[in-house]
């Protein structure tokens, strides 16, 4: 709720015995002599939480509440489950009582609407307190609930289109623990995140029974648990006809521009699986050409946007090769109602200054491979004693990272694809949605030869030219053009490449406003320093902080003390040789040993 309307908004908000709120702005509609002009109005926004009960406890016969106050007092105690009450205010609310403004800043939302938004957040919050979510959800995050909950009545698909970082999976989570009493529901996403899916399920709601389905061995059970969730890849949705032949009741396609491609054998399969509501996540619903666009409504809401020649013939043709404000406006307001979008612009006030998220990304077979040879041979050769031991515990953690990284790093090749490794799959399609956002970011890694790997590739992929590394190889010249032209250059790449410890310390990189971590350092103390290049006196946007982990191995060990600030001690202070290398075969095996059931 945003209380607004006063010089004084403080005395008025505690004469009225409302909560005080968190100070900030918000573009309203205010009356001019002649018509209602834009404006950005200082407000306190006050969580539903506290303002409800407030508002229910003001006194109905005090003169002094305007009337818009006493609207929302009367929406705050009518009861949830009757239209017609609602329905009756709507006609009696005063414009200033929902003069909130539409995102282009050209309407006013109207009662109805913004009354309807109101009883599903309402609801929502009712909803999510009767489930076992362990998160505190921000503001857009309730709406952006509530709004998922409500897409049966709109056909039961929709695109969840929010900005990279602003929790889209956190959402899909909530939406699925609300309705934990139907299912089973299905999640589709790509290779490299079915292990992350998984650790964020258990993470933010532990009591889903959740099935992973995919590699060699994968089969469902006969029957499932309410509220069960399965997880599965594009490249199983493409060949398993199991799929097919389940009834789901939500199916999330999470990085849906893997269904952009209308011809695809994955899109088509997609389009084939029977749910009652389908959600597509991603944050460029179109990268290249409107088609993309219908490719994605046709498995998420089929029919909504005509067939595919109606489609090019309404609207890619116009607004391609034409740039037709009409058509490009129609189209607008075909999808506004099943495409939910938020930037980080939008909801900067909500967000703290840094925000942390951990990417949990899967191995590939080879990559499983080679890691389980590189246990194995040091093992069966024996670690020995004393110094030699820890070298040779050093060069073991040493493989096992570069493993985790790409099998290109440890096999010394001089360049590295895709498929090869669950983690440099994800930092690609990350990356790539980090500059068509027109965002800039930093990214850090410990190994040169992993950093040459990585430039190499994105910048035959990215479009925006060669991708610069900063290391510690060149002089201090080349190191001053590279962090000059990333801050004051426009045409310089919005990627810049650094090795962990040549830029730990004394940069400034303000205008990135993503830093990843490709690979983890044992002392966390080390990464925090890296990302202060970008978080400085000068940031003036929400910092996300992305650290990539390859499931079930040593950097999901990394992760885990990283996190919880226990273990050896010895190991989070950066003494990771001695702290291992101390551990008996046994108790370092267990460590370091393929965790299976973190990649199934």
């Amino acid at each position: 709720m945003a209380w607004w309307g006063v010089a004084d908004l403080d005395a008025a908000v505690r004469d009225h015995r409302l909560p005080a709120g968190r100070a900030a702005t918000c573009r309203l509609a205010l009356p001019e002599p002649d018509h209602v002009a834009p404006a950005t109005v200082d407000v306190q926004y006050a969580d539903l939480d506290v303002a409800l009960p407030a508002l229910r406890a003001l006194d109905p016969d005090r003169t002094a509440y305007s009337a818009s106050v006493r609207a929302w007092r009367e929406a705050a105690t009518l009861p949830d489950e009757k239209d017609e009450p609602f329905a009756d205010l709507s006609t009696r609310m005063p414009t200033a009582a929902h003069a909130v403004l539409n995102p282009e800043g050209t309407a006013v939302t109207s009662a109805t609407a913004l009354l309807h938004q109101f009883r599903q957040v309402v609801s929502t919050r009712g909803a999510l307190r009767s489930t076992t979510v362990q998160a505190e959800l921000r503001p857009y995050q309730v709406h952006g609930v509530a709004w998922l909950r409500s897409l049966p009545g709109l056909g039961g698909g929709a695109i969840l289109a929010d900005e990279m970082g602003l929790g889209k999976t956190l959402q899909a989570i909530c939406l699925l623990a609300t309705r934990s009493q139907t299912g089973p529901h299905l999640v589709v996403c790509p290779t490299s995140l079915v292990g992350n899916w998984r650790r964020e399920l258990a993470r933010f709601s532990p009591t889903t029974p959740v099935v992973g389905y995919h590699g060699p061995r994968r089969a469902l059970p006969d029957s499932f648990a309410p509220g069960t969730v399965v997880i599965t890849s594009y490249p199983v949705l493409r060949m398993d006809e199991t799929l097919g032949k389940t009834d789901w009741d939500v199916a999330v396609f999470d990085e849906a521009q893997q269904i952009k491609n209308p011809d695809a054998l994955v899109s088509k399969a997609a389009a084939r699986l029977r749910a009652d509501v389908r959600i597509a996540m991603t944050g460029t619903p179109v990268e290249n050409r409107l088609e993309e666009l219908w490719s994605i409504f046709h498995v998420t809401s089929p029919g909504l946007l005509g067939s595919r020649a109606r489609f090019r013939q309404r609207f890619a043709t116009p607004i391609e090769q034409r740039r037709s404000a009409p058509a490009a406006a129609a189209l607008n307001a075909l999808v506004a109602p099943h495409l939910l979008r938020r930037t980080k612009a939008e909801v900067v006030a909500e967000l703290p200054a840094k925000q942390y998220s951990t990417i949990v990304c899967t191995l590939s077979d080879e990559q499983a491979r080679l890691y389980r040879e590189a246990v194995d041979r040091a093992f069966d050769d024996g670690l020995g004693g004393g110094i030699e031991r820890r070298g040779r515990v050093l060069a073991l953690l040493t493989s096992l990272k570069q493993i985790c990284n790409h099998p290109a790093q440890y096999l010394r090749e001089e360049a590295a694809e895709t498929g090869r490794s669950g983690k440099f799959d994800r930092a690609a399609e990350m990356l790539a949605e980090i500059v068509d956002d027109s965002d800039r970011a930093l990214v850090f890694t410990q190994y040169r030869a992993m950093g040459e790997l990585l430039a190499g590739h994105l910048s035959n992929t990215l479009g925006t030219g060669p991708i610069p590394f900063l290391h510690g190889g060149l002089s201090t010249e080349r190191r001053d053009q590279l962090v000059h032209a990333f801050q004051e250059d426009d045409d310089a790449p919005p990627v810049l490449l650094l090795s962990l410890r040549a830029a730990g310390f004394g940069l400034n990189l303000t205008r990135a406003n993503h830093v990843m971590h490709y690979d983890r350092w044992w002392n966390p103390a080390v990464e925090e320093q890296a990302t202060d290049r970008a978080h400085r006196i000068g940031q003036q946007r929400t910092l996300n902080v992305h650290a990539l982990v390859t499931g079930g191995t040593i950097e999901d060990y990394i992760a885990q003390m990283h996190e919880t600030k226990r273990g050896f001690a010895d190991v989070v202070s950066g003494n990771t040789e001695a702290a291992l290398a101390n551990l008996s075969d046994e108790e370092l095996h267990a460590v370091l040993e393929l965790d299976l059931g973190a990649l199934t």
